[in-house]
């Protein structure tokens, strides 16, 4: 499975899950100030790039898939990453 083909499948799955098994997920892999730290980032670049208001609610959750994403592959593969 190439890490694009995991992406994928790690965002059906993460769609499909419950406040409550987010709110576990998040707890058990994301650190309070990492999750402060998206959400005054995200705010900060829409005022500065002038994003409209429904894309820049979404700019901490595609920061926190992609942080999400990145811990996922380095517990699959520490080290190394997820070949091309």
């Amino acid at each position: 499975m190439t890490f694009e083909e995991m992406a994928w499948d790690f965002v059906e799955v993460f769609d499909e899950l419950e406040i409550e098994q987010i709110n576990e997920v998040l707890a058990k892999n994301v650190p309070y100030q990492t999750l402060e730290f998206f959400n005054k980032y995200s705010s900060d670049f829409a005022q500065m790039t002038e994003t409209d208001v429904q894309t820049s609610k979404q700019l901490p959750n595609l920061m926190l898939i992609g942080y999400l994403l990145r811990v996922l592959e380095e517990r699959l593969q520490p080290g190394e990453g997820l070949p091309d």
